[in-house]
């Protein structure tokens, strides 16, 4: 399963453009931990004429305005420079990229005005004409994620400025430019290769075989199924200047990753589990945390579903019923409590000391409370999909169990995901577990989670179950201060772990094991891997 499972499974259409990782301090990207053992095995010299990483490949397209996995993105990062961007290492602060912006007071306005002197790789200046192509088309597409860019309007100013205006106020805006599949095109070139702004673009077969973007590199081939090698854009002037003549990007089992990197024969691996990194050889380094996905649990609060999981006392006791700390031996390296449904990697997230907690003497009394005794509750999951290496099966034996200890039945019943999407989807399930990633770098990606919003809809929760809660939901789509935000969206995760429906559970951790000559190493939930920001020993 993709990044992108939220996307798939029908993440909130109404984005408000509410987006990216925005202005804050003091949310930042995971600071990855670092080990190494103490002497090499297997590695080469530092060399910049090429750099190996292995990664398991869920490349559909990289044309920009149809890609949304993350290895494409992770291959768009190089091919396309954006209009904004965030540094390595910081998830929180929107920084130049081919454009700078400013907005009106009340964010419904952004304009952007273009750096001078950027060029494609054929050396064609970037001009406001690419840009509004560039956006227009990612709208018209109707692709995985035009509904980023819903409620916005574009126009052009003049050759360097572009405006966007949305009805709402929309403070992350800049930060969503910042996602790869928005990357600005070289729209000359595209539409002489049969590119149009609606459904009936015919430009991705070309896009696949040729980049058209500014970015640090261009792609010199690309196999959906094996392998793709870029190479340093020669005409690059942007501030990302490559280390790397050449990138080669394989598509390789996670157990093979290991084996490659610990011989060698590649340089970085991308996704190992927490327990294949408990057992790396000597003198290969590692950067590890924890990821942006969040495993939870959703309890249905419609009693036409089922009446016990309607009832705020038997969600209380579920709460109660988990060993959190336990089910992270299952999460394995890298991995840690979800504190809320806001990850540890965003503005908002709460602290470990605001978590959910085990207490199994509460458990008992409110489980025997709501009327547990006797029932049997099914708890319904994907069996065929294992978020960052957690596998669902394995933690819903470890719940049922844990479950039991507090005089809670329940019966598991997996299915595989193109079974199990429906009833998630609709609001079927009783308990459901699943896991979301964000569609963008921002918190109020998991506003969907709210009374009334889509995801809520999914537990059977409306608006009208929690009033208060669906207000702070509208004030998260719209404040724009940064500490006005900070403390709403940490009001809106305590409320959310007291009265909703929903269980943080567990984020699981993201392990990247790389050779020693290789330097800069950071995880982005987005792209993954900045690869044109890769450094040699």
């Amino acid at each position: 399963m993709t990044r992108h499972f939220a996307r798939r499974a029908g993440a909130t259409a109404s984005v408000l453009v509410a987006a990216s990782l925005l202005f804050s301090a003091c949310s930042t990207a995971p600071t990855p931990s670092t080990s190494s053992n103490a002497e090499t095995s297997g590695s080469a010299p530092a060399t910049t004429s090429q750099i190996v990483i292995d990664t398991t490949f869920d490349i559909k397209t990289i044309d920009p305005g149809r890609a949304y996995e993350p290895t494409g993105e992770m291959v768009l990062k190089a091919l396309y420079d954006t209009l904004v961007t965030f540094a390595d290492n910081d998830t929180t602060t929107v920084v130049p990229d081919l454009a700078t912006y400013t907005a009106n007071d009340n964010n419904t306005e952004f304009t952007f005005t273009l750096a001078d002197g950027r060029v494609f790789s054929d050396g064609s200046p970037v001009t406001a004409d690419d840009v509004v192509f560039t956006l227009t088309r990612f709208q018209g597409l109707k692709g995985n994620g035009s509904f980023l860019l819903d409620g916005v309007t574009i126009s052009k100013v003049d050759d360097k400025t572009v405006k966007l205006t949305t009805a709402s106020p929309s403070p992350a805006l800049p930060a969503i430019l910042a996602t790869p599949s928005i990357g600005i095109l070289n729209s000359k070139v595209v539409q002489a290769n049969g590119g149009t702004t609606d459904e009936k673009d015919g430009a991705e077969t070309f896009l696949n075989g040729t980049s058209a973007g500014s970015g640090p590199y261009t792609l010199e081939s690309l196999d959906l199924s094996s392998q793709a090698v870029l190479v340093k854009n020669q005409a690059y002037n942007g501030a990302q200047k490559p280390t790397y003549e050449k990138v080669i990007l394989r598509n390789v089992e996670a157990a093979t990753q290991k084996l490659n990197v610990e011989r060698g024969e590649s340089q970085l691996a991308l996704n190992l589990s927490g327990d294949q990194v408990t057992s790396l050889a000597e003198g290969v380094e590692l950067a590890s945390g924890p990821s942006a996905t969040v495993v939870f649990l959703l309890l249905n609060a419609d009693p036409s579903v089922n009446e016990l999981t309607a009832k705020p006392q038997f969600v209380k006791a579920v709460k109660e019923a988990i060993d959190y700390q336990g089910l992270l031996e299952i999460a394995g390296g890298g991995a840690a409590q979800a504190t809320s449904l806001v990850p540890s990697v965003f503005l908002g997230s709460l602290p470990a000391d605001q978590a959910l907690t085990f207490d199994l003497d509460a458990a008992k009394a409110d489980a025997a409370a709501a009327g547990a005794t006797g029932t049997t509750v099914k708890l319904q999951f994907p069996n065929d999909i294992d978020p960052t290496g957690v596998n669902l099966t394995t933690l819903a034996e470890r719940l049922q169990s844990q479950l039991a200890a507090a005089g809670i039945t329940v019966e598991l019943a997996p299915a595989p995901f193109a079974t199990e999407i429906d009833p998630y989807r609709t609001g079927k399930e009783e308990i459901g577990l699943w896991y979301w990633n964000p569609d963008y770098l921002d918190p109020a990606n998991y506003l969907a989670f709210g009374p009334g919003q889509s995801v809520g809809l999914r537990a059977g929760w409306t608006e009208q179950a929690n009033p208060a809660i669906a207000e702070l939901v509208a004030k998260g789509y719209t404040t724009a201060d940064h500490d006005a935000r900070k403390a709403l969206f940490e009001q809106w995760g305590k409320a959310m772990n007291q009265e909703s429906p929903f269980i943080p559970l567990v984020q699981p951790g993201f392990n990247l094991a790389y050779q020693p000559t290789v330097t800069n190493v950071s995880y982005n939930p987005s792209w993954l891997v900045n690869v044109a920001g890769l450094g040699a020993a």
